[in-house]
């Protein structure tokens, strides 16, 4: 196959994909049409029109405010179509946002839209990479140009939100012995456990503000008069560590059994403070085998360069002679 065969298969699988955009585009705007017609139909037989009226002028001016309101208007229209193709994976969604620190209520429908704009910009950028490809003007570099705007359309939100749940993780797991610490000390001091997480939230606030937030969670859940192992249970889902599932498990096995909640606490802060050193030791002593590669490209060449230059230069002087 000659250069001209090989720029005509470019050109044809670039107007291919050109003419894939379009219909997509199309069924785009024909599921929009659907879906709003499916909204329309559900909300018809609404009675509370002055309560519907109130939301969506709220609505109208939280998103109506210029330019960026716009787009987050926008961005939020996606969202809702996707959530409504597929609303059972809202529930998993949510709970992956609140372990990244995402506590809106709209928040897995932004970040639908949010995934679907960079869908769409992702495949304008790649049709407007297809003459550079074609012509042949970009070489491979427009190849790899395209095929970086893809990636970092499918991979890039779901790496920030996994980045960002993994430095929250380690810090509740950095935070869960302490804070079992200061329930130990506060619940041997007299205070009762739901008086004991009031007061250790706010002790924890400088330290590990992240962790306090989900304690604020679960001392209103306890004020408002969820059940206490229900409570601790959705603490320990919205961490998203074992710790924290270890912890509600012991206390609904402590509050069923009739055991001393103290002495529960201070063996299970005892056992947290011994995992904590383990995966520290753990750390220690997995950083020689860490440093080999490093050691054996870059610093063991240049000690050797080191040690071999000078007698190199005193054989080329011998042999020079």
């Amino acid at each position: 196959m000659d250069a001209q065969q090989l720029q005509n298969l470019i050109t044809l699988i670039g107007a291919g994909l050109v003419v894939a955009a379009g219909v997509g585009a199309l069924w785009i705007g024909m599921t929009e049409l659907r879906l709003r017609a499916l909204r329309r139909s559900r909300f018809q037989g609404a009675t509370a029109t002055a309560a519907g009226a109130g939301f969506g002028g709220l609505s109208a001016g939280k998103s109506g405010g210029g330019l960026g309101g716009q787009v987050v208007g926008a961005i939020r229209r996606l969202g809702q179509q996707d959530a409504v193709r597929d609303p059972a994976k809202l529930t998993v969604l949510r709970s992956k946002l609140m372990q990244a620190g995402y506590y809106n209520r709209e928040a897995p429908v932004i970040y639908l839209g949010v995934r679907a704009a960079a869908l769409a910009v992702a495949t304008v950028c790649v049709v407007l990479t297809l003459p550079l490809i074609a012509g042949g003007k970009g070489g491979p570099g427009g190849i790899f140009l395209a095929a970086a705007f893809a990636a970092a359309a499918m991979l890039g939100p779901d790496q920030v939100l996994k980045a960002r749940r993994q430095t929250r993780e380690y810090e509740y797991a950095d935070g869960f012995p302490d804070m079992l610490d200061l329930l130990v000390a506060s619940v041997e001091a007299g205070l009762s456990l739901d008086a004991a997480v009031t007061r250790v939230t706010d002790e924890l606030a400088r330290r590990y503000p992240n962790l306090a937030i989900h304690l604020r969670f679960l001392v209103l859940e306890l004020r408002a008069g969820r059940a206490r192992k229900d409570a601790w249970a959705g603490f320990a889902d919205r961490l998203g560590i074992d710790d924290a599932r270890a912890l509600a498990t012991m206390l609904r096995q402590a509050e069923e059994m009739g055991s001393s909640l103290g002495e529960t606490l201070s063996v299970f802060s005892t056992d947290m403070r011994a995992k904590r050193m383990l995966r520290a030791e753990e750390k220690a002593l997995a950083l020689a085998a860490k440093l080999t590669v490093p050691l054996i490209l870059f610093i063991f060449p240049c000690l050797l360069g080191a040690l071999m230059l000078p007698a190199g230069v005193r054989l080329m002087k011998i042999f020079g002679d």
